[in-house]
């Protein structure tokens, strides 16, 4: 083997490590800022437009939701730091190059559209379920 194609295979698992951390991190702030959903904002919403029995059974079927209801300003927390670090290690790789190799080139531009849209996505949801939680207290009550 020779250095030519040893740099080519160094080159590809460092690529397939840059695509599997750039990939991870959002998808998991997604999860994160879900959870913010399931824990704050799903509530607020139900008994806002007048569903609390729906909001009782739901209760009374997932009884982990109220320990994620007490501890919402850690989730809340722990989500929107996921979603900081995420947004960090975006900016940080904006102007990296992607492989020359043609298929790992596309790979790594469908990566990081994947991973932008997924970004965004669980910002929105934080945001959406941030003001659930704890501005539409205040206003609608």
């Amino acid at each position: 083997m020779n250095s030519h194609s040893k740099l080519g295979h160094k080159e590809s698992i460092e690529t397939e490590k840059y695509g599997l951390k750039h990939a991870l991190v959002p998808t998991l702030s997604l999860f994160t800022s879900c959870g913010t959903l399931f824990c704050c904002a799903l509530p607020a919403l139900l008994v806002t437009i007048g569903a609390g029995a729906s909001l009782a059974g739901l209760v009374s079927t997932v009884p982990w939701l109220v320990t994620f209801s007490k501890y919402k300003v850690w989730t809340f927390a722990l989500s929107g730091a996921m979603i900081l670090i995420a947004g960090l290690m975006r900016w940080q790789a904006r102007n990296m190059p992607c492989p020359a190799d043609a298929a790992q080139a596309k790979a790594c531009q469908r990566l990081r559209a994947i991973s932008f849209y997924t970004y965004w996505l669980s910002a929105v949801v934080w945001i959406i379920g941030f003001f659930f939680a704890f501005i539409a207290v205040h206003v609608f009550y």
